[in-house]
């Protein structure tokens, strides 16, 4: 899909939050780099940008707690002659339980996809958006980010990584035509409730979700 336009490249696209961004990133004419495990949405959703925007999307099927899923990402990407214009690191995924008694590898699978894999693209990434003078990287943090959270104590922990490193790496790009920003959302009503085994909690099911937006304000989503 060599094209001379702008590309995006967005992790976690088959739904949620990565599928909304990637929808307003096609509406902005952007060619699409589409990653996530579920192969049949992500087509879909392909599909779909297509027909509704003309955008052209790559789709890439990986599991990204691979710790060689970013370098794959990169090879292909090189070999279908893209330059990524934005990266929006939006995949992960949370957990409920005592930390003492959660399964070990689905922890650590967490930093992969949260912390090690979001590190690995912006790494990755980052160096040609420099040398080109242009590019946005967007990491998704979360309000999680900003306190310790007991019963969720590494997917907190790796939020605050995000936000932390998305800080510092913006002030190392500053004024040199590459913005890094950290999105952070609270919670919001997607697939990552029911996978994290939070779906029942008075948080989630108390009926309403509050939202915090750029202006400051909250929004409540029935």
């Amino acid at each position: 899909m060599t094209t001379g336009g702008r590309t995006a490249l967005v992790t976690g696209a088959s739904g949620g939050i990565g599928r909304a961004l990637a929808e307003l990133l096609a509406a902005d004419g952007y060619d699409l780099v589409l990653v996530a495990r579920q192969e049949e949405k992500l087509r879909d959703l392909a599909d779909e940008l297509a027909a509704r925007h003309g955008t052209r999307s790559l789709v890439l099927a990986l599991d990204l707690s691979r710790p060689d899923a970013p370098q794959a990402i990169a090879d292909r990407v090189s070999a279908e002659g893209l330059d990524i214009d934005v990266l929006v690191n939006n995949a992960g995924f949370g957990g409920l339980g005592r930390f003492a008694d959660r399964p070990l590898a689905t922890d650590l699978a967490m930093i992969q996809v949260n912390v090690a894999c979001l590190t690995a693209l912006a790494r990755l990434f980052l160096p040609g958006m420099l040398a080109r003078q242009r590019g946005r990287i967007l990491n998704v943090s979360s309000t999680a980010a900003f306190q310790p959270g007991p019963f969720m104590a590494v997917y907190y922990a790796t939020k605050a990584y995000v936000q932390s490193f998305s800080e510092a790496v913006a002030a190392e790009v500053e004024g040199r035509g590459v913005t890094v920003t950290a999105f952070a959302p609270g919670p919001v009503r997607t697939g990552f409730q029911d996978a994290a085994g939070i779906g029942s909690t008075p948080l989630i099911a108390g009926g309403t979700v509050y939202v915090g937006s750029a202006d400051g304000r909250m929004y409540a989503i029935e």
